[in-house]
């Protein structure tokens, strides 16, 4: 599978954005889909994730109650929408998939399958 991420660019703190990442493939729907951010100098960081059936989904302490995750089976997508932002999310955003499909995943190390990045920069 191929993922395509899109979406990020500067916003002010406060402020919000949809990320999306397009798979290519018709096994999509039995991915586990996870999305991950990078700061320099710092380890790729767990922000969400949904299993394959999206029946499941989880996000990071850091994140939960602003940021939410979901699919749409039809476009072959997931998207990250991220609201009240933060300057200290400020990241390249990644989004990647999980062949295994059951549950989510918060380790990248579990994800088979990695799209370009996004960067994401929040000002104060």
């Amino acid at each position: 599978v191929q993922l395509q991420a899109s979406g990020g660019g500067l916003v002010q703190a406060g402020g919000s954005l949809r990320l999306s990442c397009a798979a290519s493939g018709r096994t999509f729907s039995r991915y586990g889909m996870g999305w991950f951010r990078q700061s320099p100098g710092t380890e790729r960081e767990f922000v969400c994730a949904v299993s394959g059936s999206g029946s499941t989904i989880h996000c990071a302490d850091s994140v939960k109650g602003r940021f939410t995750i979901a699919r749409d089976g039809a476009k072959n997508t997931v998207h990250l929408q991220m609201n009240s932002l933060k300057p200290e999310d400020t990241a390249v955003y990644y989004c990647a998939a999980d062949e295994m499909g059951l549950g989510v995943r918060t380790d990248p190390r579990e994800y088979e399958h990695w799209g370009q990045g996004t960067q994401v920069t929040v000002s104060s």
